[in-house]
């Protein structure tokens, strides 16, 4: 018997997945558990249409997080901060800071999370900062640090 699955299954595949099972796996496991329905031509171009709106709302999101990244690239954001003796940083600039100072002086939100410091600004000078916005997409925000 032939099921689309509706979750990921170890064993089997992952899912939207058409996959061929022993008919008293899928009529005793299976179907009772919502894990996968049967693959009748309405199942499938039910599966079929998923896959087109899923690719539409993919492109979409590609598509915003290019023109976000252009925005970013096109932004600098200066960061004030206490500095001791030979330009160090009393603490370290974090991914927090950087994120609530675009916010601040630009109005762009990022999550932290999408900032990609390989390790905290602790000295003064002008930083490439990279965001990761998409899985596709790497955006390059100036950070200048300067002392307060």
């Amino acid at each position: 018997m032939k099921i689309i699955l509706l979750e990921d299954v170890k064993s089997l595949g992952k899912k939207g997945e058409v996959v061929e099972v022993s008919d008293g796996y899928a009529r005793n496991f299976i179907i009772p558990k919502k894990i996968g329905k049967e693959a009748t031509a309405g199942n499938l171009s039910e599966l079929k249409d998923a896959k087109a709106k899923e690719g539409r709302i993919a492109a979409e999101e590609l598509a915003e997080a290019k023109k976000e990244a252009i925005k970013l690239s096109e932004t600098k954001i200066t960061i004030p901060v206490k500095v001791g003796a030979e330009g160090k940083l009393f603490g370290a600039v974090s991914s927090k800071e950087i994120a609530e100072e675009l916010k601040k002086q630009a109005g762009i939100t990022v999550d932290k999370k999408k900032i990609k410091l390989e390790d905290s600004i602790k000295s003064v000078g002008i930083y490439d900062v990279p965001i990761k916005l998409h899985k596709d997409v790497l955006a390059t925000l100036r950070v200048s640090v300067e002392e307060a």
